[in-house]
């Protein structure tokens, strides 16, 4: 089976180049960063005045607010607000399905992965690389800085199929990594066999701010089948012989359809970032969408 990933497949300077204005904001960064562009909840010496708490023993006199001292007569220490980096997390699944079908839907997910690597590397963001299908493999530890972006396509473009999708495993040897908190950006279709009970119940489990990318195309919605035909699973390889009768489709479509709105729901009901990205389409006009006004709160 062909990957169907490469880095010119990958490298389009017109695609990051309209992604380029887009940024990543996150409401509060987890303690122990590096210094860059993210709002932390750690408050010391930064460069931006954010508030004032009473001095204690053993703290550094230098931060003292020797005007306050004199108009009250106490000692108050000024605290700043630092800036931090916002670790990113970028999950693709690659399953077998995710390379299945023209295009695949790994293209998409290693292009969207690529375009949000693109956005947190520019504004100094720690960006990692956690492909999953059966189990986590990790290949690209954090790394920061524009000049990387090379480094993380090289990556994407070697990325090549793997089993069935399990996202309770993921999700436990993610946990298992004990990664400092940030944004874990899913790539895939979810579509997990063990159903969306599974699903929702692995997702419960990230420690992290979530953002599900969900790969869909038309077909999934409204397959072209019709007759007597043998259905082959594309990563078992198990086979079940099929009536496709009209009754049978509209069936399909109901569960479908629930499936997807109970997708949706959780990711509501959670505050979950959620972004049905259509593989046939334009990738980054379906990526600024997500960004209200070049914005994505993290």
């Amino acid at each position: 089976m062909a990957t169907a990933l490469s880095l010119e497949s990958l490298l389009d300077p017109a695609f990051l180049e309209s992604v380029a204005r887009l940024r990543l904001v996150a409401r509060q960064v987890p303690r122990e960063g590096r210094f860059a562009d993210q709002r932390s909840r750690d408050q010391g010496a930064g460069l931006e005045f954010r508030d004032h708490r009473p001095y204690s023993p053993g703290d550094d006199l230098r931060a003292m607010d020797w005007n306050l001292y004199r108009r009250l007569g106490k000692v108050f220490l000024r605290l700043f607000e630092e800036l931090e980096d916002l670790p990113v997390y970028l999950c693709p699944d690659v399953s077998a399905s995710a390379f299945h079908e023209e295009p695949p839907r790994a293209l998409a997910a290693a292009r969207t992965a690529l375009a949000l690597a693109s956005i947190a590397l520019a504004q100094h963001d720690s960006v990692a690389l956690l492909p999953f299908a059966e189990h986590l493999q990790p290949l690209l530890r954090p790394i920061s800085g524009s000049g990387r972006l090379m480094t993380f396509a090289r990556a994407l473009a070697s990325l090549e199929p793997g089993g069935s999708t399990d996202l309770a495993t993921f999700t436990r040897e993610l946990g298992a990594l004990r990664l400092r908190r940030g944004l874990v950006v899913l790539i895939s279709d979810f579509f997990d066999p063990g159903g969306l009970d599974a699903l929702t119940t692995a997702l419960r489990n990230v420690r992290h701010r979530l953002l599900l990318v969900q790969l869909v195309r038309a077909s999934d919605g409204e397959p072209a089948l019709e007759g007597e035909l043998r259905l082959v699973d594309c990563e078992s390889g198990q086979s079940q012989d099929v009536s496709v009768t009209p009754a049978v489709l509209e069936r399909y479509r109901s569960a479908y359809r629930s499936w997807n709105e109970g997708l949706a729901e959780f990711a509501r009901s959670r505050g979950l970032g959620h972004l049905r990205l259509d593989v046939e389409g334009d990738i980054a006009a379906q990526l600024t969408a997500l960004f209200q006004r070049g914005r994505y709160q993290a």
